[in-house]
């Protein structure tokens, strides 16, 4: 068979080797306009910016002071160019995590913080989420919502590299702010606590000693408990008031108990979709 085919498709493949270096070159050098938003999506390569974000005010918050706080304070130090720790927010559901951290993008976007959120998926990717902010005046939460990794997951090992451990360190204009129900982001099984040799692993105890490595390199922890039925009930009631309907607890108690039960929950989140329902219904 003639070879000339061949030798026709190389002035092609040489084209196409050229737009995909320029197309490469653009995506990791060209920085994202950080005035046209204050959040931002990691999106295959590129800073997307978000136009309609979730606002949310700090007074908004309640039955969770102390974690406004530590995080708060924390925040207030990264922005004023102060040492600062990467956060790790852990605990129930429905408690305020992520929340908080809208809040206080909110409160701190005049001062030039910008948040970039990055789905677990593209992790893998931080590296160059860190070169892209460097050097930028602004300062950056990169913010990771309902974190947990499976076992062997590329983004876990960027992750841990970004925090601490690559030769490359991220500026002091970058922070990383995670959310996630596991205090440790990996699944843990019973029989990792027992003396035995399982599934092979010569050193069992060094396989634990990796998963919980991850979420030490967070400088920060901060814990979030489930809420009592009173504090579910002044969520709820400041919930009631902000949608306009500032009714006596003794007419809505009984459904938003009956609600809360019926979720299997009494969160601030559960609280908010029972006063949004009794709301709508009320008219």
């Amino acid at each position: 068979m003639s070879a000339a085919p061949a030798d026709g498709l190389d002035p092609l493949l040489q084209r196409l080797d050229r737009i995909a270096d320029a197309l490469e070159g653009r995506s990791r050098f060209d920085a994202p306009d950080w005035d046209a938003a204050v959040a931002f999506r990691w999106r295959g390569g590129r800073c997307e910016p978000v136009h309609h974000r979730h606002v949310i005010r700090l007074d908004d918050l309640l039955g969770i002071d102390d974690q406004k706080a530590l995080l708060a304070r924390n925040t207030e130090q990264f922005v004023a160019g102060r040492p600062a720790n990467n956060v790790l927010l852990t605990g129930a559901r429905g408690t305020g995590k992520s929340s908080l951290v809208k809040a206080l993008l909110d409160r701190h976007a005049a001062d030039g913080l910008r948040l970039i959120e990055v789905d677990r998926e593209e992790l893998a990717q931080l590296p160059d989420i860190v070169d892209r902010v460097a050097g930028s005046p602004r300062r950056f939460i990169v913010y990771c919502d309902d974190l947990a990794f499976d076992d062997a997951e590329p983004g876990y090992r960027a992750l841990k590299a970004v925090l601490d451990g690559s030769i490359a360190a991220p500026g002091d204009n970058l922070l990383i702010c995670a959310t996630s129900n596991r205090r440790h982001l990996m699944p843990e099984y019973q029989d990792e606590n027992l003396p035995l040799i399982r599934g092979g692993e010569i050193h069992p105890r060094e396989a634990v000693e990796e998963k919980v490595s991850l979420s030490e390199r967070f400088g920060l922890w901060i814990s979030f408990h489930a809420f009592d039925q009173d504090e579910y009930l002044a969520i709820a009631s400041h919930w009631l008031a902000q949608l306009g309907c500032d009714a006596a607890i003794e007419s809505w108690r009984g459904e938003a108990l009956r609600w809360a039960l019926s979720r299997g929950a009494r969160n601030g989140r559960v609280a908010a979709q029972f006063a949004r329902d009794y709301c709508g219904r009320q008219g």
